[in-house]
């Protein structure tokens, strides 16, 4: 069942990219006694994740931490290598990249698509998400995965 608001986000464990490596970070590590920002894109580097939705979180994490988020989060369905070395090419040091290399996160919340005919397969569905302590407190999906009208973060923002 996809999740929705009120509902507490499942454990996950995602991987993160430390400066000893690659790590494990669970739900619990992410989300517990903070206020998150999370935004999911269906893959690094592709045209609407990289032009409109990744510049749009990075434009404002600092206003959504003004106004009492914790953290600015990004998921999406690719190994951590990737989402590092796209963190680093596109400058986007306000947000922390979560990898959910098997997408087991997506599944778990039900927001993923299949993608595989052109060559993707299974990827998440691009949306924003405000996170308190574990629980959903406002979700906005994108219907299509190359649109960002609901999901960015000045969409997120103006939510705050």
């Amino acid at each position: 069942m996809t999740i929705k608001v009120g509902d507490r986000l499942p454990a996950a464990t995602f991987r993160v990219m430390t400066a000893d490596g690659p790590k494990p970070k669970t739900t619990d590590e992410v989300f517990k006694g903070k206020k998150v920002a999370l935004f999911a894109v269906p893959g690094a580097y592709t045209g609407t994740c990289s032009k409109m939705h990744l510049p749009s979180v990075q434009q404002n994490a600092d206003a959504m931490k003004g106004k009492g988020v914790d953290a600015v989060v990004m998921t999406a369905v690719n190994d951590i290598f990737v989402l590092d070395a796209w963190k680093k090419s596109s400058a986007a040091d306000k947000v922390e990249f979560l990898a959910d290399g098997n997408g087991e996160f997506a599944k778990a919340i039900d927001l993923t698509f299949d993608g595989s005919g052109n060559g993707l397969g299974i990827r998440s569905k691009r949306y924003s998400m405000l996170v308190e302590d574990g629980v959903v407190k406002a979700l906005n999906v994108e219907e299509m995965p190359g649109k960002v009208e609901v999901s960015g973060g000045d969409a997120l923002l103006a939510k705050l």
